[in-house]
């Protein structure tokens, strides 16, 4: 006990030596120049005392768009499957998939040797229902038979003119033909194949111009109208975008989801884009001109959901409350606070305080003049 004691002591003695020693080294030494301590300039860059050095950019005066976006999907200007009309077996297909035909053109053919035979049939009895009439009528002018033997005659000879009308119908059933100009699908099919009425056999779409289906919520009901203007664009073709135009809009709002249907056309004489293609639209509403606006940056909150910008005016910065609308592009409107001439910072906000001086330094860092003149955007 008499040996630990002042192995303690000694101990202790050496902590607080070396904790003094750590200090006394770590401690910081203001420079001295020419005898007196240097003055330590403050985080604003400015020596104490002196301005604060900002960077600021005038306001802009643009041209806003009022719009709306949604969701949307491609769809052809016209689609259609085509299907035969009567049962019987494909004697020919004169098309090619994924090919464009014109509008009338023969694409399927059934057999229609039974159709052709009625057809030659129906039009021997016309000639012979012709024959007939022209001899009863010229009986009829010598007054070798009656009226009602020349109106059967005639009677008959409408008959057959109908039997070769029908036939030539019936013929014309066994060729499907394009109903428009579009480009073909993917066919089901092969010549040979007996086939029912009714069944699909290919689809046709037509694609030179495309329909827009998209939805808006109800409260834009009366602001929308055929005839706006209309931005869609795509991951099929990213970075690009295609200009549409509203072309109907449906008197029925949906009631499940208050939501109303629009349709707008798209030109696509490539065909760079295809029907059931997601895209996005915006719908441009009304164009504003005169809009004050300024960059995001330049705004600082403050409690109670308010905002403001520092104006730099004759060397100082003073604080604009300011009312904001919409934000595009990095750039937010100002409703109220600032006039089209004003000089907003847009860096170094929070060194700054109503009416501290101020020096506006270039975005490279160069100091400019601390009362720029500014002229009003146009």
């Amino acid at each position: 006990m008499s040996l630990r004691r002042p192995v303690v002591v000694l101990c202790v003695l050496g902590l607080v030596a070396l904790g003094g020693y750590a200090w006394k080294a770590n401690r910081p030494s203001a420079p001295v120049v020419a005898g007196k301590p240097a003055t330590v300039a403050p985080a604003g860059g400015a020596p104490a005392g002196g301005p604060v050095i900002v960077e600021a950019r005038p306001v802009r005066v643009a041209t806003l768009a009022d719009d709306v976006t949604a969701v949307g999907s491609l769809v052809s200007n016209e689609s259609v499957v085509l299907r035969p009309e009567v049962a019987g077996r494909i004697s020919a297909i004169r098309f090619s998939e994924g090919a464009r035909v014109g509008k009338g053109d023969v694409l399927v053919e059934l057999d229609a040797a039974v159709q052709r035979a009625e057809l030659q049939q129906a039009r021997a009895t016309l000639d012979l229902a012709e024959a007939n009439a022209r001899r009863t009528a010229d009986l009829f002018e010598r007054k070798f038979v009656s009226q009602s033997s020349l109106d059967n005659a005639r009677s008959q000879l409408e008959v057959a003119r109908a039997a070769v009308a029908l036939a030539q119908a019936r013929l014309a059933r066994m060729q499907i033909r394009a109903p428009f100009a579009g480009v073909m699908g993917i066919r089901d099919v092969s010549p040979g194949d007996f086939v029912k009425d009714g069944e699909a056999l290919v689809n046709i779409e037509d694609i030179a111009t495309l329909k827009v289906d998209f939805r808006l919520p109800e409260l834009y009901l009366d602001r929308v109208r055929p005839g706006q203007t209309l931005e869609v664009t795509s991951d099929v073709l990213p970075g690009e975008t295609f200009a549409a135009t509203v072309d109907a809009i449906n008197p029925l709002v949906d009631a499940q989801g208050r939501a109303l249907a629009l349709r707008a056309r798209l030109d696509n004489p490539q065909g760079r884009l295809r029907p059931g293609v997601f895209v996005r639209v915006r719908l441009i509403l009304a164009q504003r001109a005169g809009v004050i606006v300024v960059p995001e940056e330049a705004l600082v909150p403050a409690p109670g959901d308010v905002q403001f910008v520092y104006r730099v005016v004759d060397g100082t910065a003073q604080r604009a409350l300011v009312k904001t609308g919409v934000r595009r592009d990095a750039m937010v409107e100002i409703v109220d606070g600032l006039a089209a001439d004003a000089l907003v910072v847009t860096a170094g906000q929070l060194k700054l305080r109503d009416g501290a001086p101020v020096k506006v330094a270039a975005q490279g860092g160069a100091a400019l003049p601390a009362t720029p003149a500014v002229a009003p955007a146009r």
